[in-house]
């Protein structure tokens, strides 16, 4: 088959008309890597997908087919979500939550990674990387203590990005398999900031604290992340607090939109809100690594100003990519309300690209992070998150942390390979303001 080389894999749960091909390309990947013969048993339990599928949880990554040998187009951003006909799936892997009949060694709270495969032509394009990254940002979205997997050293090319991805060998859990060593290694989530900090670090102009102690957010509708509710205690009565929350936005002109995730009201008040007409928006996984030494970095040819507050040129780039149309005033503010710092890529005057980072107890907090479009490809995204990661080590931060929407695939890869890891994942449940 014919694939386009140059588009980046989309991961996503596998649908029905997915399932025969990632079956057929999982058992084509065994036996070309001479894991397994074509006649053996085990080959035709990989080609059951649709088994997979049932009792599973079947990943598939995809990009457009390559039409009449032409390479495709990119075409309009797609999200974790699509599928579309002219898609054809490269790379497979299946997640097994303990308990269920494909999960041979999870322990209570574990989740399972199974059959991962990737077609032996789109190899060396980030496949395997980006089906792993997708699994383990599950993982910590089920809420996972954590991810478990078997393998062998004749696997040795998954074996470096187990390694790469933080991976750990679990000896004791070692076994075997007619005569062969199948090794155990497990992955744990690192720890979260958390709501408080990360709110510290992006702090609505007006917060008001319900009777619960949930912290309601106002900043005249410039991002959710300042103008929405953070349930963090659990609510004896329910609907009342959701009650509260509704009358505070109401009053203020704006629609009710709470952060929900493990830490921030859980499946409790998701459920709740679904039942109330709210639906999810957006959300967020969130990365962490460790600030560590100094990062090498490539100036990508420009050079880099840093700055104690976000001057016109800086809120100029920020705002024309990622808010265009935003009040400039409430823009400043916002980003004013903590201790921070403002990095921009110049070539010359112009600036060419710019990131935030934040500072609350020991975390720093990156955002903002945007290239202009004639500037993209230079690596100055990397360039400007190494510089961050740099200047918040020499102001004392120990861990930072980022938050990137979950279909942003190209964030995730520049991500994934600066050594960040998720370790949480929200959503936001919207309603709007009735019309009449």
């Amino acid at each position: 088959m014919k694939v386009a080389v140059d588009t980046g894999p989309v991961v996503r749960r596998a649908t029905p008309g997915d399932v025969d091909d990632a079956g057929a390309l999982t058992a084509e990947a065994y036996v070309a890597d001479g894991l397994l013969r074509d006649e053996d048993d085990y080959t035709a339990e990989l080609r059951d997908a649709r088994r997979r599928a049932r009792e599973a949880i079947l990943l598939v990554a995809t990009v457009p087919r390559e039409p009449d040998g032409g390479r495709a187009a990119a075409g309009a951003p797609r999200t974790e979500g699509d599928a579309r006909p002219d898609d054809v799936v490269v790379g497979t892997v299946t997640l097994a939550p303990y308990g269920t009949s494909y999960a041979e060694v999870a322990e209570p709270g574990e989740l399972e990674i199974r059959m991962l495969a990737v077609a032996p032509e789109a190899r060396g394009r980030g496949i395997a990387e980006a089906l792993m990254t997708h699994a383990l940002r599950h993982a910590v979205a089920e809420g996972a203590r954590r991810v478990v997997l078997s393998t062998s050293d004749a696997m040795r090319a998954a074996q470096r990005l187990y390694d790469r991805l933080g991976f750990v060998h679990d000896e004791p859990r070692d076994w075997s398999h007619h005569g062969l060593c199948v090794r155990v290694r497990t992955w744990t989530p690192p720890d979260a900031p958390g709501a408080v900090v990360e709110a510290a670090t992006w702090p609505a102009l007006r917060t008001t604290v319900t009777s619960d102690g949930w912290r309601v957010g106002e900043s005249g509708g410039l991002t959710r992340r300042a103008n929405s509710a953070l349930p963090l205690t659990r609510s004896a009565d329910l609907g009342a607090a959701v009650d509260e929350v509704e009358a505070v936005y109401r009053a203020a002109g704006l629609p009710s939109t709470f952060r929900v995730g493990p830490t921030t009201g859980g499946p409790a008040l998701h459920d709740a809100l679904l039942a109330r007409g709210y639906a999810p928006v957006s959300g967020a996984d969130v990365l962490v690594r460790d600030v560590g030494g100094p990062s090498e970095h490539t100036s990508g040819g420009v050079d880099v100003r840093v700055s104690a507050h976000p001057d016109d040129a800086w809120l100029a780039a920020w705002i024309g990519v990622k808010s265009a149309g935003a009040d400039v005033g409430t823009a400043r503010a916002i980003l004013d309300g903590s201790p921070g710092i403002y990095l921009t890529a110049l070539d010359g005057s112009r600036p060419l690209g710019v990131v935030r980072a934040a500072f609350a107890e020991d975390w720093v907090g990156l955002s903002c992070l945007v290239v202009v479009p004639e500037a993209r490809r230079r690596g100055l995204a990397r360039t400007l998150t190494l510089r961050a990661l740099d200047a918040a080590r020499t102001r004392g931060a120990r861990r930072a942390f980022l938050q990137v929407e979950p279909h942003n695939t190209a964030a995730a890869r520049l991500y994934t390979g600066l050594g960040f890891a998720p370790a949480d994942r929200y959503l936001y449940l919207e309603r709007a303001l009735p019309t009449s």
